[in-house]
């Protein structure tokens, strides 16, 4: 037979999925293990939004849209734009698409030929390699340490531009650190972006997790030079709990960008959902209570987090800023002993964990970040106190 296809046969699975789907082997085996390994709210979908798919669906809209999305949808993204960031789009210049991540890689796919380099600052979400590698780009990491709050440095930034640098994949605030770059850091990205002429993939899909009444900037909103370089991806998955509703956008001022990305779409995933499409408008324009009060519910959960760990011996973290994630530093533990087992590396780590502590975590390998793990305080507050009574025990040689 013949050879199949060297891109497909490169691509890695994805260890957040891989996590997940071991944690949920687990539960249905009855095993009392605690997951926060996925990237999801554990709040239900907002009733008013759930009411406008079930009336659609009574309303029989459950037919093709346009490729890119409904007018209506596009019209309710370009008002949500304008009011949380400032920003300017008209309707043809969004595209929706089935989630951000089709977005994230239609971007590629519609910016690199191959061999065009990707500059991608890590921790990175695991994601983004592998989709550079899948449209034929060459990912350029950077990477960024701990003690620099997980931030690249426009100067690390413009040493790993070359002439074969097509764009970089930008995410504020970050999955997995939960960092975020403030008004200032995000000018001098941006300064260097606009003199190296290069294109940036913003991807905010967290953009309005955000903490301590901190300001959220996005990117494209720093001047007209900066915003026709940016394709700009957002959705509704984190802020509306709409995960498996998979509706996410790319809005690009660059009419020729636009233009290609429709076409691309027109021939790879077509028009999303129609019935998630109508309850993701009603999302987007109506009052933005509940995005409210989950920002608020994460932000409580996320100090009793990083309290607590920095309070269990061997661990510590920065505390993160924006969307749902805890990167724990596990150094201090390398080369040690647990259950029989020395500690080699975070992966290590994360077997032992969910095999004696019964918890579920990401390991920091799978998003650049060795010697860390990442968990996500998507979870309930009970479910965060048990899982760090469950660490304290497990790094003190008690299994659960």
């Amino acid at each position: 037979m013949k050879e199949l296809s060297r891109i497909a046969l490169g691509v890695e699975p994805s260890a957040t999925m891989a996590i997940d789907t071991m944690f949920k082997q687990m539960k249905a085996d009855g095993i009392d293990v605690i997951g926060f390994g996925a990237g999801e709210p554990d709040f239900p979908t907002p009733d008013h939004i759930k009411e406008a798919g079930i009336q659609a669906i009574h309303n029989n809209d459950t037919k093709y849209t346009a490729a890119v999305g409904t007018i209506e949808l596009r019209k309710a993204i370009a008002g949500r734009l304008k009011e949380d960031c400032g920003l300017e789009y008209a309707v043809n210049q969004i595209a929706v698409s089935n989630g951000a991540k089709p977005c994230v890689c239609t971007s590629l796919m519609v910016l690199v030929n191959p061999g065009d380099e990707v500059i991608i600052p890590a921790p990175c979400w695991v994601s983004y390699v592998e989709l550079v590698r899948m449209a034929g780009g060459v990912p350029v990491l950077i990477h960024a340490k701990e003690e620099a709050g997980f931030k690249i440095t426009p100067e690390q930034l413009e040493a790993a531009i070359t002439p074969k640098t097509k764009c970089m994949i930008f995410n504020n605030p970050s999955n997995p650190t939960g960092m975020m770059y403030d008004r200032e850091a995000l000018e001098a990205i941006a300064k260097v972006i606009v003199e190296k002429d290069i294109y940036v993939i913003s991807d905010e899909i967290y953009y309005s997790l955000v903490y301590d009444n901190k300001e959220f900037v996005s990117l494209a909103s720093l001047g007209e030079e900066i915003k026709k370089r940016t394709l700009l991806v957002n959705g509704v998955s984190k802020s509306y709990a709409m995960t498996g509703w998979r509706i996410g956008y790319v809005a690009s001022a660059d009419p020729t960008i636009s233009k290609a990305i429709a076409n691309y779409i027109s021939h790879s995933t077509g028009s999303p959902c129609a019935i998630s499409q109508k309850a993701a408008a009603l999302a987007l324009r109506a009052p933005q209570d509940t995005v409210e009060a989950m920002h608020d519910a994460f932000e409580e959960r996320r100090n009793y987090m990083v309290e607590r760990m920095n309070q269990i011996e061997g661990v510590s973290c920065i505390k993160p800023e924006g969307a749902f994630y805890v990167m724990m530093n596990i150094e201090k533990l390398i080369g040690k002993e647990l259950f029989g087992t020395v500690i080699t590396d975070d992966n290590v780590f994360g077997q032992l964990f969910l095999k004696y502590g019964k918890v579920a975590v990401v390991p920091g390998f799978s998003f650049e970040a060795p010697n860390f793990v990442r968990w996500s305080y998507a979870a309930s507050m009970e479910n965060i106190k048990e899982g760090m009574d469950r660490l304290e025990k497990f790094l003190k040689g008690e299994a659960v």
